[in-house]
């Protein structure tokens, strides 16, 4: 019995390693739903890592205080909205990076998907 856990564990140790080399890209969601989301910040992330909010360059170090300022300014604060409109390639570490940002701010975050092709 104690080999059978010493393989199991093994195998454990070989995954955890293996998968901490993997990289995975993943594309945008496709949906077939037309309805648009009311939103009150839109981050728009490029291939190349830059954030824009409202067309204007933003620095990942500016971007959870730009954020809470367009929030503050927007009409329902407390019910505040963050979408994240991603180019096709981006990686998920960016997008996650944006959702910490409206998580912190107590925001709703949703990703704006693409439509299905036909």
């Amino acid at each position: 019995m104690s080999s059978l856990t010493d393989i199991i564990f093994l195998l454990l140790i070989f995954f955890m390693l293996t998968s901490s080399m993997v990289q995975i890209r993943l594309d945008l969601p496709e949906a077939e739903a037309k309805t648009i989301a009311p939103s009150d910040v839109i981050v728009e992330i490029t291939q190349d890592g830059v954030y824009k909010l409202r067309g204007d360059e933003v620095s990942p170090s500016r971007l959870r205080t730009e954020v809470q300022k367009l929030i503050a300014s927007s009409e329902n604060p407390d019910n505040a909205t963050v979408t994240i409109a991603a180019e096709k390639g981006v990686s998920w570490k960016r997008v996650s990076e944006v959702m910490k940002v409206a998580n912190a701010l107590k925001c709703r975050a949703i990703i704006a998907t693409q439509p299905l092709k036909s």
